[in-house]
């Protein structure tokens, strides 16, 4: 199975800075979506610090005899201890964090680990479907009935984390492998895009536009003219 792979970032309307961060192996090995909070130059740092940390711990553990799981896990857990020392080594940054998600192809085989609300999707045979649950006290609500998927939208508590990287509580990954099929189309996003366009209004733009590039740049124009305010990043990754 070979993979073709696109991503773009953009700081929206509103913010002059952009505290998402993303990165795209150009093996086509791996593919990370990081979205900072914590201030200016909070966010971006964490953001920053976790792309990197998974980037050279995958990329130099790659060969290895590790099982994936455990490599992927390693990986987002050694990003949250930079964080953390860098809160110690920079107090003015005490409160900064990241969420992240990150997917690997190693083996044949694709795996998924996340961290917050930046989210995974699959589209398959035009249907598009949340393959990550969001660390988010909305996200549990609903899972519990207390709220409707339609309130849910609107939340004043939709953006309240219940895990991020940059926190002493993170001791365990969520890792799954992922069920896919020549033909799917894998989408990693920040809360930007997803806060701004349905679910259907994305799967339309997928449906649209079969070219990776400009799927990737529709979906932002399109958070963009539903508002932007907030960072958007997209990578999107074809299975051939």
């Amino acid at each position: 199975m070979k993979l073709n792979f696109t991503g773009v970032s953009d700081p929206g309307l509103i913010r002059s800075n952009n505290q998402d961060a993303y990165y795209i192996d150009p093996e086509g090995r791996f593919f990370i979506v990081a979205d900072g909070m914590g201030g200016h130059a909070g966010g971006e740092q964490a953001s920053r610090i976790a792309t990197e940390q998974i980037q050279e711990h995958l990329s130099a553990n790659w060969n290895s005899s590790q099982a994936s799981e455990q490599l992927l896990e390693e990986a987002l857990l050694q990003a949250n201890e930079a964080i953390l020392q860098d809160q110690q080594n920079h107090p003015e940054r005490s409160d900064m964090g990241t969420t992240i998600v990150v997917v690997i192809f190693r083996s044949e085989t694709l795996l998924c680990a996340h961290v917050g609300d930046s989210r995974l999707y699959r589209f398959r045979d035009s249907q598009l479907e949340q393959i990550t649950e969001d660390h988010t006290w909305v996200a549990r609500a609903l899972k519990m009935g207390e709220i409707t998927s339609e309130e849910a939208r609107i939340h004043p508590f939709r953006h309240v984390l219940s895990r991020c990287l940059g926190r002493e509580d993170i001791h365990q990954i969520d890792v799954q492998q992922l069920d896919a099929q020549v033909g799917d189309r894998l989408l990693l996003c920040s809360d930007g895009l997803t806060e701004e366009l349905a679910d259907q209004k994305i799967a339309q733009d997928l449906k649209e536009h079969p070219l990776l590039e400009k799927a990737a740049l529709s979906l932002v124009e399109a958070a963009k003219e539903h508002g932007g305010h907030d960072n958007i990043t997209v990578v999107l990754v074809t299975l051939q």
